[in-house]
């Protein structure tokens, strides 16, 4: 019986397209698991998936089952993977909140980074940067939901005294913070949010997996604080509230 190259090709197909799994499979009509398995060639393509296929890469079945298509002459994947290195040199991937947890995992794998999005800021100048959305509340004023453009430092010894960082650590995920050194203990490091509500506490630095310093941080119009003189206004008036009761219970 031939060998069927069917699973690997759905991979370079996918990866042709720029796709994570999750959008080729919503694309395919099936489940992301069940294509993790074709890729992985732990199970046989359906007919109906690969007729779907051929279809959209106008590809003949014939070829998606018999031939390495990454093998064949011209080819796409690579020459688009080298178009990304020469003319792109700031190429960055997004993580989304959803895929905190995977990445947690797969920050080190080359193949789990290539399944993450891309974009391009040119502004930003050489060296490698990472996008990573932030949610919650303890970085106010910068509002939940925005994405933190970070470029990579090496380590501890680069952190630069109570500039913000996005933290990629074991015991506390993938954090946005100001970070500061203590000279007394070299092997801790604070870090402190924003938002005042939200005490400081201590990392230990073996647990740090990657320290991102933020270059950029981008959010939408919609999310941005807006104040009116109405809110000013009454902002002040509790504010004489609060004074004037206490200096009522201090006589």
């Amino acid at each position: 019986m031939s060998q069927s190259f069917a699973g690997q090709n759905l991979k370079y197909l996918r990866k042709l397209k720029g796709l994570t799994q999750e959008e080729f499979a919503n694309k395919l009509q099936i489940k992301r698991s069940l294509l993790g398995a074709y890729e992985e060639e732990r199970a046989e393509p359906r007919i109906d998936v690969l007729e779907l296929i051929s279809d959209q890469f106008k590809i003949s079945l014939d070829d998606l089952l018999r031939k390495d298509l990454s093998e064949v002459k011209g080819n796409y994947l690579a020459k688009r993977r080298m178009q990304k290195l020469g003319s792109e040199p700031n190429q960055i991937h997004f993580v989304p909140m959803k895929a905190a947890a995977g990445y947690l995992a797969g920050y080190a794998d080359e193949e789990f980074i290539d399944e993450l999005n891309t974009f391009t800021l040119p502004m930003l100048g050489s060296g490698q940067f990472r996008a990573f959305e932030i949610i919650g509340e303890s970085m106010l004023p910068t509002p939940s939901g925005s994405i933190i453009v970070g470029q990579k430092i090496d380590g501890l010894e680069d952190v630069k005294q109570h500039s913000t960082y996005i933290v990629v650590s074991r015991s506390e995920g993938i954090v946005y913070k100001r970070l500061s050194k203590n000279p007394k203990a070299k092997n801790k490091i604070t870090l402190t949010s924003d938002n005042q509500a939200y005490q400081p506490y201590d990392v230990n630095a073996e647990d740090i997996l990657e320290l991102w310093q933020a270059h950029m941080v981008i959010t939408k119009v919609a999310q941005q604080q807006r104040w009116d003189v109405g809110q000013l206004a009454s902002l002040v008036s509790n504010l004489q509230d609060q004074v004037s009761s206490m200096k009522k219970r201090m006589n």
